[in-house]
């Protein structure tokens, strides 16, 4: 249950998709059949990403709840899964940090 590598994968994604949008790529189904199968979308592939950063700090929440309550959760778990959210959370806050000057960037060109 590692965000970082899964925020890896869907950063290659969406680079993948920036480079070929409306590319197609086939798989094989069984019979031989074969389907296209298009690129993620850039959105679905940020919301994923939203949502297990959401699913890192639950779980830092309730490994510290456990802790503190005395439920048979130790400290280097909580501690673990604490740091798990935090890096997430850090690598969220990089990535909105890189889309709000991308956009800046965008509304200062002149035309």
């Amino acid at each position: 249950m590692t965000a970082i590598p899964s925020i890896q994968i869907a950063a290659q994604q969406a680079a993948t998709y920036a480079d070929a949008p409306n590319k197609a790529t086939s798989s094989v189904l069984q019979g031989g059949e074969v389907s296209p199968s298009y690129q993620t979308p850039f959105a679905s592939i940020l919301q994923d990403a939203v949502e297990k950063t959401q699913q890192l700090e639950t779980n830092a929440a309730n490994t510290v709840t456990g802790l503190l309550s005395g439920q048979g959760v130790d400290v280097h778990t909580a501690m673990i899964a604490t740091e798990k959210a935090n890096l997430g959370f850090e690598m969220m806050l990089a990535f909105r940090n890189k889309a709000v000057a991308a956009y800046q960037q965008l509304m200062g060109l002149q035309f």
